[in-house]
């Protein structure tokens, strides 16, 4: 049994320095005096966004594009290019860029180099996928080949072309215009250039109805209304020869949908994409295991597969009836051949009230309307029937395709993956053994023991020292919490992961409480110009409203006035009532701090991110220690999703005095920064509070990130999907983020109302006992 399990991961990079790691020290010296400065500009935000991997190859970069010789523009628009796209389509395509890059090296010029890099975020946005982009790269490479002073024009006009082509039809009007003038120079850069008309007319020639970029959004905001649930849409490109593109289909936890469609007939592209999505997200909401394709031929695998299809939609349809509406207009056109029957049997099929249009449809008509929905194997066996009444026809699995636009290519009834949860790994429990004085005496002390070791021997009786003092008295701690495992939200399945991420809380250091005084008195103008308004929000108990005509209880010397006015003939005040009414404050505020290594970070006046955060708590719980509501300070930073650090400041049940400031104090920075799971525990604490009113403030510096995670939008999912769990419990989460980059990222996590990004890192102090009065006035 392992006993202790104690691991520090070091960054490659301290966060608080601008000095690069050892290995690379001497790449500063290598690069233009211009560069280097733009280098180490960038490093803080660097750090903060990429990988320790993912640094590496971005230093690894300017390093390998300084050496080609290309003078400096390269160099720079890597600089300011690569954290974008590792952002946008994830850091592992750094890694694929830097190789092709030094490949065109030998073909063009650095100024066609830096321009590339320059618009890759661009195409990046409009591509929406890192498959595609490194498609559009090796486009790029094709076209050097052929036609390299063509590729600097068009990359001047990049963003106009992508606005309206696909990368099919950007790849088929580069080659066209290739071909018309590769002997032209003239024309040839006039062409490239958009400045001739018959550059505009290849383009309205290429140009689709719909790009999925541009409706992406909306389509997964309706498959959320229709399913409950989020999907991934992922635009697919297969059309660099004809504009036919690839079929739908479902992949590595994501809908892959053509990266453009035209309008079908009498039916908008939109719709056409909608019944795509819907008819991918009913096959996902039936099946629940993959079917056995071993023995099995062409025919009869799509013959299983045209059943699946209607068994999909007949149960999408009991529950969404109005998808019948959806689907039934994509299913007018009838193929020539066995194609053909195909069509009719998925009409007879879809629309059981309407009369079958051959034999065979009416006879799969009768046997569907007999099956059991939720049996798959029933519609596994009516395929094999169907396939055996057709055997003898001739068929080509390459060219007889139903000719409706919408269904998929079934790779997901062989290929589909389902996550055995129920065998997710759990940590042993913490076993908590009694042992006697000669066990504990002969034990071999582990100097590295820390709160999260497997075994915790427990002496029985009291042990004490040669100077007769006990040793629970000299170094005993009351215990912490035990570790506390949360799910995690996984935006690629739309699952949660059961028991995934584990809090462990520890103790928090302590630090000097007579700092809290000097902040207090350099700070002192702050808190005299909120006085006021602190005041003014204190609770008043009973307060007494006069002068009413209709109250609750009669106001002795206001009718005595009256009466008085009576005997001498005046005309009596008839507001002789009064009313009682309780001004009383019932709210509970949660500051939660992020403590990642980005906090080490320095500011303009020589002090660090983290001295701002204690200094802001600092005033910020005079603030509410003035007001009387009830609060809590609260930090977190983490390792990987085993080791999320967890630190108590101050409860809501303790006062606000020494022992508290001295925690907040002694606050370090360090590790990464795993929100979802820390906001998760934090609603647990206040769930446990009564209080009619609860807030959650937490403070941050950037967006959330961790070791065992690439993919950028992995763990804003999760804290996104946190921010809901916390809504739904009744607290209100706010975010204050000190990232002037949170405009990509925050309002999608706290919602357009829930943040509120800080330019001015120095003013941390002064606004955030402003932000606290503004939200719970």
């Amino acid at each position: 049994m392992i006993r202790i399990c104690a691991m520090l991961s070091m960054p490659l990079l301290q966060p608080g320095s601008e000095t690069l790691p050892e290995d690379r020290a001497e790449l500063l010296n290598s690069l233009p005096a211009e560069v280097a400065e733009v280098l180490l500009t960038a490093l803080p935000d660097a750090r903060r966004k990429l990988s320790p991997r993912a640094l590496d190859t971005w230093l690894r970069g300017c390093d390998a594009l300084m050496q080609l010789g290309r003078g400096a523009d390269p160099v720079v628009a890597w600089i300011e290019a690569a954290p974008a796209l590792a952002r946008d389509l994830g850091e592992d395509v750094l890694g694929d860029l830097l190789p092709l890059l030094l490949g065109f090296a030998s073909r063009t010029s650095g100024a066609v180099i830096a321009r590339l890099l320059e618009t890759s975020p661009q195409a990046a946005m409009r591509l929406g996928d890192a498959t595609l982009f490194m498609a559009y790269l090796r486009f790029l490479e094709h076209l050097l080949a052929r036609a390299p002073r063509a590729v600097r024009p068009m990359l001047d006009h990049l963003s106009e072309l992508l606005e309206v082509l696909t990368l099919g039809g950007l790849r088929r009007w580069a080659d066209w215009g290739v071909e018309a003038h590769r002997t032209n120079f003239k024309e040839l850069l006039a062409y490239f250039s958009l400045q001739t008309e018959e550059s505009r007319a290849v383009i309205q020639r290429e140009r689709k109805g719909t790009l999925l970029v541009d409706v992406q959004r909306r389509l997964m905001m309706y498959l959320r209304a229709l399913w409950g649930r989020d999907f991934m849409l992922t635009p697919t490109a297969g059309d660099f020869e004809d504009r036919a593109g690839l079929r739908p289909y479902y992949e590595g936890y994501s809908l892959h949908l053509p990266d453009a469609l035209d309008d079908w007939q009498d039916e908008a592209a939109l719709d056409l994409y909608r019944a795509q999505a819907a008819h991918l997200a009913a096959h996902l909401a039936c099946l629940r295991k993959p079917i056995q394709s071993e023995g099995l031929n062409a025919l009869q695998s799509a013959m299983i597969g045209l059943i699946e299809d209607a068994r999909a939609e007949a149960l999408a349809i009991a529950r969404l009836p109005r998808l019948r509406d959806l689907w039934a207009p994509f299913h007018q056109d009838t193929a020539p051949g066995i194609a053909g029957e195909f069509d009719r049997i998925a009409r007879a099929l879809l629309l059981p009230d309407q009369p079958a249009e051959s034999d065979l449809a009416s006879w799969v008509q009768g046997e569907f309307a007999g099956l059991d929905l939720t049996d798959a194997q029933a519609a596994h066996d009516l395929g094999l029937r169907l396939a055996e009444r057709l055997r003898g026809q001739p068929y080509s699995a390459y060219t007889d395709h139903p000719s409706c636009p919408y269904r998929c290519d079934n790779r997901l009834l062989w290929e589909f993956e389902e996550l055995e949860f129920d065998t997710a790994y759990a940590p042993p429990p913490q076993v908590r053994k009694y042992v006697s004085v000669s066990e504990m005496v002969n034990e071999v002390e582990v100097e590295t023991a820390g709160e999260d070791a497997q075994e915790i021997w427990v002496q029985s009786a009291e042990f004490f020292d040669d100077d007769g003092q006990s040793f629970n008295e000299k170094e005993g701690r009351e215990p912490l919490a035990p570790p506390v495992m949360y799910d995690e939200f996984d935006h690629t399945i739309q699952m949660m992961r059961p028991a995934w991420a584990t809090v462990l809380e520890r103790r928090p250091r302590l630090g000097d409480p007579t700092g809290a005084e000097a902040i207090l008195a350099e700070h002192r103008p702050v808190m005299e110009r909120l006085k006021h308004r602190l005041d003014a929000m204190r609770p008043q108990g009973m307060q007494r409203i006069r002068k009413l005509e209709d109250g609750d209880v009669i106001d002795i010397g206001a009718a005595i006035t009256a009466a008085i006015d009576i005997r001498l003939g005046r005309q009596p005040d008839p507001r002789v009532m009064m009313r009682q009414v309780h001004k009383t404050r019932d709210t509970a505020v949660m500051v939660l701090l992020d403590l990642s290594e980005s906090t080490n970070d320095p500011v303009g006046d020589g002090s660090t991110v983290m001295d701002l955060t204690k200094s802001a708590c600092v005033l910020l719980s005079e603030a509410i220690n003035r007001v009387g509501d009830a609060f809590a300070i609260h930090g977190f930073c983490s390792d990987g999703r085993a080791q999320v650090y967890y630190e108590r400041f101050k409860d809501f049940d303790q006062p606000w005095e020494d022992l508290a400031t001295a925690r907040l104090m002694g606050a370090k920075g360090r590790l990464s920064t795993r929100m979802g799971t820390a906001i998760r525990h934090a609603t647990a604490q206040m769930k446990r509070v009564k209080a009619t009113r609860k807030l959650m403030l937490v403070l941050t510096d950037g967006a959330p990130a961790d070791i065992d995670v690439r993919d950028p939008q992995y763990l804003r999912a999760d804290t996104r999907r946190a921010v809901e769990e916390a809504s739904q419990s009744g607290i209100t989460p706010f975010c204050l983020t000190l990232d002037p980059g949170a405009d990509a990222y925050v309002q999608c996590i706290f919602g357009p109302r829930g943040a509120m990004i800080l330019d001015r890192v120095e003013r941390l102090p002064e606004r955030l006992p402003q932000l606290y009065a503004a939200l719970t006035r």
